[in-house]
């Protein structure tokens, strides 16, 4: 008996060690490395490129040419850390122990949130990309509130996106996206779990017994499950994906309202541009020199920093992305707490930036 279970843990150690390795590799080519040379860029140009949008004047014009172009574009700057995350989120399935993941994110408790939300700190994913590792924790039964606080966590409190804003905006942007992303990634994930059956704790236990006595191997080989598991997630996520960003790109024109000295940064803007923001698609770090562009076109501070939130937490394509994952209403209600943090970070930027 011994033995078995000396096997099994060295099996498990290797299998958290081919994780962890897969992760850093991957994580630094596709978001590390690249990131050094971005900061250099913000910090010497205040600028980190063009914004993602093209020119405000644009908005209200619809064209096919002009979807294509956005869809191509984003696509271009995210397939690397997409692929990655489908891997990612595929290898948590098979190499995780159930047992290690329910002890440690399986309850409803502020710290499994918590756990959740401060691993997602290195992963600097957009809220796409982190979809897959997402709905990958909770096929295995990570609660609720720890698999949203680490989906949320990637996007709003990614540490080099913070690096950017500092040089490119402000010090005074950075600190609103840092205490409004904390309430969301934090708070309103662990609320979230009140809109999911709550286990009892007898339940938890059984389910952590359960994971840690059938750590046998499964039927197949790794290589084999794994393949099932990336292909299970594949299947659904690039055609959900390709289709929603096409729609996303369609609507593009009509989301974000055309600028005047006169509107540009009252209560209704801040409101438009919070439900405009939660919806749209961007890349990693693109709110930046989205917000940039905007405030130079006459954008007030206030649908600005509503921008700081609403547009890298959540999107559209994010949400359909996750549907299978999350109960519908947990899902309403993070897209409805995102539009009102949204909604609040305007204010605060009104009045004070």
């Amino acid at each position: 008996m011994n033995t078995t279970h000396a096997s099994d843990r060295k099996r498990t150690i290797i299998y958290v060690a081919i994780f962890l390795l897969v992760a850093i590799i991957g994580l630094a080519y596709v978001k590390w490395l690249p990131y050094v040379d971005k900061s250099i860029t913000a910090i010497t140009t205040q600028s980190i490129g063009d914004s993602i949008l093209g020119d405000p004047a644009d908005a209200g014009t619809f064209s096919w040419e002009s979807t294509w172009s956005y869809t191509v574009t984003y696509f271009l700057a995210v397939w690397k850390a997409a692929v990655l995350g489908i891997v990612l989120g595929s290898l948590v399935q098979v190499l995780i122990p159930s047992d290690w993941l329910l002890r440690t994110l399986g309850k409803t408790s502020f710290g499994s949130t918590a756990i959740g939300g401060l691993t997602s700190l290195p992963g600097m994913m957009c809220t796409c990309c982190a979809a897959p590792v997402a709905a990958g924790l909770r096929k295995k039964n990570v609660s609720i509130g720890a698999a949203l606080a680490f989906w949320l966590g990637n996007p709003v409190l990614n540490p080099a996106v913070l690096i950017f804003m500092t040089f490119v905006l402000s010090w005074e942007f950075t600190l609103l996206r840092a205490v409004f992303g904390i309430v969301l990634v934090f708070g309103i994930s662990y609320l979230a779990n009140r809109f999911a059956p709550q286990p009892a704790p007898e339940e938890l236990a059984r389910k952590v017994e359960e994971a840690e006595t059938a750590l046998a191997p499964e039927e197949g080989s790794f290589l084999s499950r794994w393949l099932k598991s990336m292909g299970r997630l594949a299947l659904f996520i690039i055609p959900a994906y390709f289709i929603s960003v096409l729609l996303i790109a369609a609507v593009r024109p009509w989301l974000f309202p055309l600028l005047d000295s006169a509107s540009g940064n009252t209560l209704l803007m801040i409101l438009l541009f919070a439900i405009g923001g939660m919806l749209f698609v961007i890349p990693t770090a693109a709110e930046i020199p989205i917000i940039q562009t905007f405030m130079s076109a006459g954008l007030g501070t206030g649908p600005a920093a509503a921008l700081l939130i609403t547009l890298p937490a959540i999107s559209l394509p994010s949400l359909i992305l996750v549907s299978g994952a999350f109960p519908r209403k947990v899902l309403w209600f993070v897209a409805g707490a995102v539009i009102l943090l949204g909604v609040l970070c305007g204010l605060v930027g009104m009045w004070v930036l």
